[in-house]
């Protein structure tokens, strides 16, 4: 599973991410984060992580850690669809409401 999270911020961007980087790198199933920075748009930042599965994420976002650190980053990235997985593992994907 894949998550992609945008952020909107000026220079320097990547040290605020860096200790909710470092904490959800510490939880069980992460497979690897990377942080960058948008070639065209200088205050467009993204946080791509690797996860096991859609559970190892979710459990990954409980605790205090991750409530006081994590959650309030996350509350700052672009309101879009974050989540993504081989089309194989998502079967139908139908939209909220249907």
């Amino acid at each position: 599973m894949i998550v992609v999270n945008r952020f909107r911020a000026g220079p320097g961007f990547d040290r605020e991410l860096q200790p909710a980087v470092e904490i959800l790198r510490a939880k069980p199933g992460c497979l690897d984060i990377e942080v960058g920075l948008n070639l065209d748009d200088p205050g467009l930042w993204v946080m791509v992580s690797r996860w096991e599965n859609v559970g190892s994420y979710r459990r990954a976002l409980g605790g205090f850690e991750s409530k006081s650190v994590v959650v309030p980053l996350l509350s700052r990235a672009i309101d879009e669809p974050t989540a993504y997985a081989a089309p194989d593992e998502v079967g139908e994907n139908l939209p909220r409401g249907f």
